[in-house]
């Protein structure tokens, strides 16, 4: 059974290895990460928490990490993605919660312009106009 869902793990995510042998911590960043993402997406989860998801990875691997992240949450799973990459925030997100400091900078809506994200990221807090 193991090796059936391996196999097919390695099919759908692209998974690049030689063999069922190989362990995951030789894999390349990219491949660990999809490692994950497919152990994870396998139980159908209803919260899926993703912390830095694709850093390290090349833009490849980084595009298909986002590309499943997205086809999970549109498949009704709750996504919260944790990142510092602004391009990556504004790719995933429904609404933007900006923390800095360890206080709530500000919420904003999909489609936000990146520069007042960037913003918040830097500490400014949002005037009551931008909200």
């Amino acid at each position: 059974m193991v090796e059936q869902n391996w196999t097919e793990a390695q099919q759908e995510y692209q998974i690049k290895a030689t063999g069922g042998e190989e362990k995951a911590r030789s894999l390349s960043g990219g491949n660990q990460q999809k490692v994950i993402l497919a152990r994870e997406l396998n139980n159908e989860p209803q919260v899926l928490i993703a912390s830095q998801p694709t850093r390290g990875l090349d833009v490849g691997a980084a595009e298909y990490v986002r590309k499943k992240i997205i086809e999970t949450r549109n498949a009704g799973t709750a996504c919260l993605v944790v990142s510092a990459d602004l391009e990556e925030i504004m790719q995933l997100s429904d609404r933007i919660a900006v923390i800095y400091g360890g206080e709530l900078m500000g919420v904003l809506p999909r489609g936000s312009d990146p520069l007042t994200v960037g913003s918040l990221m830097m500490g400014k807090r949002l005037e009551a106009s931008e909200a």
